[in-house]
């Protein structure tokens, strides 16, 4: 895998646009990683359950009923800016 520094890196904005309906990306943040969930049946439309992509999930996460393993199965295609 990549190094993660080495990724590019995207503004809360940018990311916001992958929603899954402004475009085709369908992208979410986690720990200032950002997936492309895209691939999976559970962000179809870019919602999954209560929660929308184009947004940075980490502090959701702590009300989900899984943990964080769940992005290994995602590819980190770059890094939210801070």
């Amino acid at each position: 895998m990549e190094n993660v520094k080495e990724l590019p890196e995207y503004t809360k904005h940018q990311l916001a646009l992958r929603n899954g309906q402004d475009r085709d990306e369908i992208w979410i943040a986690y720990e200032g990683n950002i997936y492309d969930v895209k691939k999976s049946r559970l962000w179809r439309d870019g919602n999954h359950y209560e929660h929308w992509a184009g947004q940075d999930l980490t502090e959701e996460l702590q009300d989900a009923p899984h943990a964080d393993y769940v992005f290994d199965k995602f590819a980190i295609i770059g890094r939210l800016k801070k």
